[in-house]
């Protein structure tokens, strides 16, 4: 079957340049980084040009990135990290409703160990208020973290103004930024954050590797304990292969974010049309009266299951915004966040675009889902009669 991928918010498959420049370091080149002989020089090496090419990516000095297994770990020495030099007093720390489980479950855990946490809600397009940030904060706040793009409805936040709102009030700021990095520009200069999570699988690296950015003189205790690798905030042997894919695929994001963010906005914009050509104003689409990612699409179908709306199109590979079972629909808290009715949200369907998308898959894919929405509209206005 030929598939249709439109799931690059999920993962990107790894680009060839990316996967030819980290097999010298499955095969020939293994040695350990910090290995003093000439396999190890050279995978140290390997390690800190890879170092280079994302500092440059984020604009940032090459000590401040640390590498880590994904953005998930990049979050948890974020937020732990923050709040472990405040262990003994413990202390307020400040999030979004629209953040991801790698952020809100770390930011629950220290809740049950003693911090309190405000959640900053957003607007119906899923933009969140810096004002509302800024009456969040207290003199106890250790750390604000506010996604920078959602990875469900694509919505893009006011990072650098409330940068501008922590950094006055003397407080560190995170962003997540796994689904921005390599979707549209994004450098700490711009962005004035203290920690900023990079995960390696959403900017066409392989999965199992990712970066934390970390001011310089931002203090964190490591989550992980071990030798002093990564500045001793990230200890365990360097993962080299996947470092250098990492780097290969900062430095192709550099090359060519500009062109790829035209054309991720011009496939998803002829996507959006040619289904609200087919289905109608009863279509509506999440996050589309702020900032948004440039490859992404998140769109209401009327009178339909997400699910099996997607189960209808077995060679369209993309995302729902509510899981269905016996009758029930969960919506996610996204959804929720941005104030959608299960009702609605139960048809949520995230179409995401990426490189290697043409505009012929596009076609095509909006061919199979305004066909399989018919059918099932369909049966839902003329349902069978019980004999």
């Amino acid at each position: 079957m030929d598939i249709i991928y439109l799931d690059y918010n999920a993962t990107t498959p790894v680009a060839p340049a990316v996967r030819e420049a980290m097999l010298p370091y499955l095969e020939s080149q293994y040695g350990n980084a910090s290995s003093s002989h000439a396999l190890g020089r050279a995978a140290h090496q390997a390690v800190e040009q890879a170092r280079e090419q994302v500092a440059a990516l984020l604009e940032v000095a090459p000590e401040e990135i640390v590498f880590t297994s994904g953005g998930t770990e990049a979050n948890n020495l974020a937020i732990k990290g923050v709040a472990f030099t405040h262990w003994d007093h413990k202390g307020h720390i400040v999030i979004s409703a629209l953040e991801h489980p790698a952020v809100v479950q770390p930011v629950e855990f220290l809740r049950r160990h003693g911090f309190e946490v405000s959640v900053v809600p957003c607007n119906a397009d899923g933009w969140v208020d810096p004002n509302d940030v800024l009456a969040a904060i207290r003199d106890d706040t250790r750390l604000v973290s506010i996604m920078h793009a959602n990875n469900e409805i694509g919505s893009v936040q006011s990072i650098a103004e409330i940068s501008e709102i922590c950094h006055d009030r003397g407080v560190l700021l995170h962003t997540d930024a796994a689904q921005s990095v390599g979707k549209v520009e994004v450098t700490v200069p711009h962005l004035g954050v203290d920690l900023l999570s990079v995960a390696g699988h959403k900017m066409y690296a392989p999965k199992g590797v990712g970066a934390l950015y970390v001011r310089r003189g931002a203090k964190l205790e490591p989550v992980l304990h071990g030798a002093g690798h990564e500045r001793g905030l990230r200890p365990g042997t360097e993962n080299v292969p996947y470092i250098v894919a990492l780097g290969q695929a900062a430095q192709l994001v550099r090359e060519d974010l500009a062109a790829d963010m035209d054309r991720m906005a011009y496939l998803r914009d002829q996507l959006w049309e040619r289904l609200l050509a087919g289905v109608g104003p009863e279509l509506t689409a999440n996050a589309a009266r702020t900032a948004r990612l440039p490859n992404t699409l998140s769109v209401n179908f009327p009178r339909v299951v997400g699910q099996q709306l997607l189960a209808e199109c077995p060679g369209l590979c993309a995302s729902t915004g509510a899981a269905c079972h016996s009758g029930q629909t969960k919506v996610s808290g996204v959804l929720r966040a941005i104030g959608l009715s299960p009702e609605v949200a139960r048809g949520t369907v995230r179409l995401s675009v990426g490189r290697y998308t043409t505009e012929e898959e596009i076609h095509r894919a909006a061919d199979m889902l305004l066909e399989a929405w018919e059918r099932l509209a369909a049966q839902a206005s003329n349902p069978p009669q019980p004999e």
